[in-house]
C-alpha cells in the first residue's frame, strides 16, 4: 500500500514590519528600529514613505537598511521597483495600481522579493502568485488609521490559501497582539504591522516582543 505523503508543517507565522508614512528624525528612528529589531523575531522591513520625494526615500533606505540587515532583517521599498534596484533592497512591494509584476521582476531581476497587494481578492492573489510574486497580501482585516482602507477581508481568505497555494501570504489592516493570533491560525504566515509597533504605549521593543508571544502561543 502506498505511504500518504508527508506534509512538511507549516512554519511558524512571523512579523512583517513597515515604517510609519514619514519620518521626521532619520536618525533617532533608525535608533528605535535598531531596538525594535534587537526586541524579537522580524522577518522584513518595509520602507513606506508615501508622501516622500525620491532622494528622501534614498536616504532613508541608505540608514535603515544596514540596521535592519544588522538583525537579518531584508529590507523591501514599498510601490516603487526603479528605486528599489537603485537603493540595492531586497524586494519591493507592490499595490495594484502601481507597476505591473512583470515590470517590477525585470526591474529587480529574478532574484528580488516582489509581493503583491491583492485586498480581498483570491483572484487578484491567483494572478499574482502565477506570474511569480513571492508573496501576496490581503486586508485590511480590522479598522487602521496608518491608510485609508476600502475591503475588508474575512480571516477565511486565509485559511482557502494556505490550502491551497503555497505562496505565502501576508495580513495587513489594523493588526496588533490581541487579534494577531486569531490570523496567524486562520493561515497568515507574516502579520504586517506599523502603528500597533510605533505606537505602543511601551515603546516598539515591547510591541515587538507582544506580538513575537502572541505568534508563539497561536503555532
Amino acid at each position: 500500500m502506498a505511504r500518504e505523503p508527508v506534509v512538511p508543517p507549516r512554519p511558524p507565522c512571523r512579523l512583517y514590519l513597515i515604517t510609519p508614512p514619514a519620518i521626521a528624525d532619520l536618525d533617532a528612528f533608525a535608533r528605535d528600529l535598531d531596538a525594535a529589531l534587537a526586541a524579537g523575531d522580524v522577518a522584513a522591513l518595509q520602507i513606506r514613505l508615501k508622501d516622500a520625494d525620491d532622494a528622501a526615500v534614498l536616504a532613508a533606505v541608505e540608514v535603515l537598511a544596514p540596521v535592519a540587515r544588522a538583525h537579518d532583517v531584508a529590507v523591501i521599498l514599498n510601490d516603487r521597483p526603479d528605486l528599489a534596484r537603485r537603493a540595492g533592497c531586497d524586494g519591493v512591494h507592490i499595490g495594484q495600481s502601481d507597476a505591473s509584476l512583470a515590470e517590477a521582476r525585470r526591474t529587480m531581476g529574478p532574484d528580488a522579493m516582489i509581493g503583491v497587494t491583492c485586498h480581498d481578492s483570491r483572484e487578484l492573489a491567483m494572478d499574482a502568485a502565477e506570474a511569480g510574486a513571492d508573496y501576496v497580501a490581503f486586508g485590511a482585516f480590522f479598522p487602521t488609521s496608518t491608510k485609508e482602507t476600502a475591503h475588508r477581508p474575512d480571516p477565511d481568505i486565509l485559511s482557502i490559501w494556505q490550502e491551497t497555494v503555497e505562496v505565502p501570504c501576508v495580513a495587513i489592516g489594523g493588526i496588533t497582539p490581541a487579534n494577531a493570533g486569531d490570523l496567524a491560525r486562520a493561515g497568515a504566515d507574516f502579520v504586517a504591522v506599523s502603528a500597533a509597533v510605533w505606537s505602543h504605549p511601551e515603546g516598539a521593543p515591547a510591541a515587538v516582543r507582544a506580538f513575537n508571544r502572541a505568534l508563539a502561543e497561536s503555532a
